[in-house]
C-alpha cells in the first residue's frame, strides 16, 4: 500500500503547515522500494520542524542509505490536527520519502533526546497501527528500537519497545540492521542475536525486583545470553560528518547546515547529563571540518552553518578553524554559528570573529548567581571576569547579552536567587553604559533536574513549591525596559524528572496519560498536568517516591545496569566534593579518573580528551 497524493491533499487543505507532511526536500534520499529488501524508518516523536534539526537521525539516515541492500525514510510526530484527519481517513503514519505505510517497514527507529516525547511515541505507534506492547508484536511487524540521550535510562519505556542502542548509533546501527538480515526466523531469535550486539539492550531479557519501599532490589538476565552491564557504544574516531543535508520545505528551528566538531566535553559540570555520557572528547580533524563546511554548503545552498559541540571553545583548532572559514569565505555572505562558548574574553574573540563585524548577541551560562554554588557544580566562573566579559561584548557591538541560569540546584539558598537578580541587573547596567537603551539582557531560568549518570543523581527535585516561589521573585524583580525573562513550566518539570528517574513501572502511567490525551508535553499549550495525576492515582504509583527522596550510598538505580564507562563510585565522589563546595578544573589537565580510559582504553585514539593518552593510575 502507497497513501496517493490525492488522499493526502484533501487532508492538507485543512491542517496547520501542511509542508510538514509532504516530504520531497533537496537531499531526500529515495530509493528503488522492491531494489532493497530491508527497509528502516527513522522516526522522530516531535514536530517536522524540531526532527529536521536533530543531528542524530540526520548521521543514520546518511550512513543508512550507504549500505547496500538498505533503504532508510523518515516520519516525524502528527499534530494533532493532522492525526485527527488521519484517522478520520483511515489512513496510517508514513514515511516522508515513499509515503509507505511506517507498518510496511522492517524496522522503525525512533530518536529520544527528552522524556516528554513519550506520549508522542505511543501516539505515532498508534497511528502507525502498530501494538503498543512489544510483547503484542510478531513476525509480522516491524523491529521497534530506540537510540538517543533518553535512552540512558529507558526502563519506564521498557515495554514499547524491543531494543535500545545505547551510545553513539554510527556502528551499532550498521550492526542492528546486518543482525536483522540475517535473522528472519522468529522474532525471539532475532531478539536473542541483538542482544549479542554491543549497546544493545533488550528488555525483555532482564527482570526487575523491588523491595517493600518501592525502590529497586535488582536487574537480573532471565537468559544467559543477557549480557550485564550493558556497555554504552563508543565510536573511537568520528566518521566525516553528513554533507547532503536535508533542506527543509518549511522554517524548522535550526535552519542551517551542521557540523559537528566534536563530541564529548571534559569541563565536568556536575549537573550535565550530556557532557558525563558522551565522554570521552573526540575531535574531527581540522581540514576534515573544512572540507564538510565547504561540502554542506555547495549541496545545500544553506549561508549559515552551526559548527556543533557541547562546549565549542574547548575544540582545539577552534581559532584556526574560524580564521580558515573566514578568509574562505570572505566574499560570500557566510554566518557562522558557534554554540556553548565559555565566559572568557577568547570566547568574545571568537563570537566577534564568526560576527563579520555584524554583532547581535552573546550567550552566557553561568548556570547559578553566586561563586560558591558555581563552585558546588562544578563550574567555577567569578563574577567579576563575567562582568568584565560582559563589558568587553558590549563594548565590541553586541547589543543583546542571554544569560543561563538554573534553580533548584543542589545547595541553593535565597542568596543565590537574589544573585541571580542582581548579576542580571549588573549586566543591563553595563549594556546601558556601552549601548545606551538599545542594550539587552535576556535572561532563562530553568528548573534544575537531577538526571541519570551524574553526580547529582542522588539529590532530590525541589519541591514544586519553592521553585513556584523563586520563579515569582525572579519575575519580579528582573523587569523593565531592557529586560526579557522566560522560565519553563515547573509542573512539567515534575514530569520530566519523574520519567527520567523513574523505573520500569512507569510504562503504565505513560501508556494511561496517553489513552487521557497527552500529548506534545513538551508544548505549553498542550500540556495537561490533571491527566498526569489521574494516570499516577489509576496506577497506584506516588511520583514523589521518585522525585522528593534523598538517595543513599548503596542504593540500586533504575538505571545501573547500564554502564556509559563513568564509574559510579566516581559519580559519589564528586557528588561528595559538591557538598563540600569544591571544584576541579578541566580534566583536559589532568585526569580524576573517571573511569572512562580504564572502560574504552582499547579504542583509544589520537584526539580523545583525557591526559592519559588511554591509560589511567
Amino acid at each position: 500500500m502507497v497513501i496517493s497524493l490525492d488522499q493526502l491533499e484533501r487532508l492538507l487543505l485543512h491542517v496547520q503547515r501542511p509542508g510538514r507532511y509532504v516530504g520531497g526536500e533537496v537531499n531526500a534520499i529515495r530509493k528503488d522500494w522492491d531494489a532493497h529488501p530491508f527497509r528502516v524508518c527513522l522516526a522522530f516523536p516531535d514536530v517536522y520542524e524540531l526532527g529536521m534539526s536533530n543531528l542524530g537521525l540526520a548521521i543514520l539516515y546518511d550512513i543508512l542509505n550507504n549500505q547496500d541492500g538498505v533503504l532508510a525514510e523518515r516520519t516525524y510526530a502528527l499534530w494533532p490536527d493532522m492525526a485527527a484527519a488521519m484517522r478520520q481517513a483511515g489512513l496510517p503514519l508514513y514515511s516522508l520519502e515513499s509515503y509507505r505505510p511506517v507498518a510496511d517497514f522492517d524496522l522503525v527507529g525512533f530518536s529520544l533526546p527528552c522524556e516528554v516525547l513519550y506520549t508522542n511515541v505511543l501516539e505515532m505507534l498508534d497511528l502507525a497501527g502498530l501494538p503498543l506492547q512489544s510483547a503484542e508484536r510478531d513476525e509480522r511487524h516491524p523491529l521497534v528500537i530506540a537510540g538517543g540521550h533518553a535512552a540512558f535510562n529507558p526502563e519506564p519505556m521498557a515495554d514499547f519497545f524491543d531494543a535500545f542502542v545505547v551510545g553513539d548509533g554510527e556502528e551499532a546501527i550498521v550492526e542492528v540492521v546486518r543482525t536483522c538480515q540475517s535473522e528472519r526466523g522468529e522474532r525471539l531469535e532475532l531478539l536473542l542475536a541483538l542482544a549479542q550486539v554491543p549497546g544493545v539492550y533488550v528488555p525483555r531479557f532482564y527482570d526487575v525486583s523491588y523491595h517493600s519501599d518501592g525502590t529497586v532490589a535488582e536487574v537480573a538476565p532471565n537468559r544467559p545470553q543477557a549480557p550485564l552491564p550493558i556497555r554504552r557504544r563508543v565510536v573511537p574516531v568520528l566518521p566525516p560528518p553528513p554533507t547532503r543535508q536535508l533542506v527543509p520545505n518549511i522554517a524548522v528551528a535550526h535552519d542551517r547546515g551542521v557540523v559537528e566538531i566534536q563530541r564529548g566535553c571534559t569541563r565536568g559540570c556536575r549537573f550535565c547529563h550530556a557532557g558525563m555520557i558522551t565522554r570521552p572528547v573526540r575531535e574531527r580533524p581540522l581540514e576534515q571540518v573544512l572540507q564538510a563546511v565547504d561540502q554542506v554548503l555547495h549541496h545545500t545552498g544553506y549561508e549559515e552553518i552551526a559548527l556543533l559541540s557541547l562546549s565549542s571553545a574547548d575544540y582545539s583548532h577552534i581559532g584556526e578553524l574560524v580564521a580558515a572559514l573566514n578568509e574562505r569565505y570572505a566574499e560570500h555572505p557566510l554566518t557562522i554559528s558557534l554554540p556553548s562558548l565559555r565566559i572568557e574574553s577568547f570566547s568574545v574573540d571568537l563570537a566577534d570573529a564568526v560576527s563579520r563585524g555584524r554583532p547581535t548577541g552573546f550567550t552566557f551560562a553561568p548556570e547559578a548567581g553566586t561563586e560558591q554554588l558555581r563552585e558546588r557544580i562544578n563550574k567555577p566562573i567569578p563574577t567579576g571576569q563575567m562582568l568584565e566579559v560582559a563589558q568587553e561584548t558590549f563594548q565590541r557591538g553586541f547589543r543583546t547579552i542571554k544569560l543561563y541560569f538554573m534553580i533548584g540546584l543542589p545547595g541553593e539558598t535565597d542568596d543565590d536567587v537574589a544573585a541571580i537578580i542582581d548579576l542580571s541587573h549588573q549586566v543591563r547596567a553595563i549594556g546601558r553604559r556601552v549601548q545606551g537603551r538599545k542594550a539587552q539582557v535576556n535572561v532563562s531560568v530553568s528548573t534544575f533536574i537531577p538526571k541519570p549518570h551524574t553526580p547529582f543523581q542522588w539529590h532530590p527535585l525541589a519541591a514544586l513549591e519553592e521553585i513556584a516561589a523563586k520563579q515569582r521573585l525572579i519575575q519580579q524583580r528582573v523587569r523593565g525596559r531592557g529586560f526579557k525573562v522566560s522560565w519553563n513550566d515547573c509542573r512539567l518539570t515534575r514530569v520530566e524528572a519523574t520519567l527520567s528517574r523513574g523505573d520500569r513501572r512507569l510504562g503504565a502511567v505513560i501508556c494511561r496519560a496517553w489513552e487521557q490525551g497527552a500529548r506534545f508535553d513538551g508544548w505549553g499549550e498542550w500540556f495537561d498536568e490533571d491527566v498526569w495525576s489521574a494516570a499516577f492515582r489509576a496506577t497506584e504509583l506516588d511520583p514523589a517516591s521518585y522525585l522528593y527522596r534523598q538517595r543513599t550510598r548503596g542504593e540500586v538505580f533504575p538505571w545501573d545496569h547500564f554502564h556509559t564507562g563513568v564509574r559510579k563510585a566516581y559519580l559519589w565522589s564528586e557528588w561528595q566534593y559538591s557538598l563540600a563546595g569544591r571544584s576541579w578544573p578541566d580534566c583536559r589537565q589532568a585526569c580524576y579518573h573517571c573511569g572512562i580510559m580504564s572502560e574504552f582504553g582499547d579504542l583509544w585514539a589520537p584526539g580523545w580528551g583525557c591526559p592519559q593518552g588511554g591509560s589511567e593510575t
